[in-house]
């Protein structure tokens, strides 16, 4: 099956869930590198967008969000509703990011 629909919400407008696979998840752990966080800190001093934290924070969603994907297609879905991200500091520097939703079959309103 092709998993293209997405929401963040628990219904997919012109479509029905006709069945419920379960949660699915993609977790990513990630540690900023020394030039990355020396990058940052000379940033910071300047002011405005963190530009290489910010880049380093939409891969690591990108990254989790694809491996929730994955965990969707195994499971047969087409589509995945409910989408959350969470993240929490592992230890310093160390961040984990969840990426989570409720794999589910659709098919069209008729």
């Amino acid at each position: 099956m092709e998993l293209s629909k997405t929401t963040t919400t628990f219904e997919i407008p012109g479509y029905v869930i006709t069945s419920n696979l379960g949660m699915v998840r993609g977790i990513i752990v990630r540690s900023r590198s020394i030039f990355g966080t020396i990058g940052a800190g000379f940033q910071t001093l300047v002011g405005g967008n963190i530009t290489l934290l910010t880049e380093l924070c939409e891969k690591t969603r990108l990254d989790a969000y694809s491996e929730m994907m994955v965990h969707a297609d195994i499971l047969g879905a087409n589509a995945v509703v409910g989408i959350r991200y969470q993240s929490a500091e592992v230890m310093s520097n160390v961040t984990e990011v969840i990426c989570y939703g409720t794999a589910v079959i659709v098919k069209p309103i008729e």
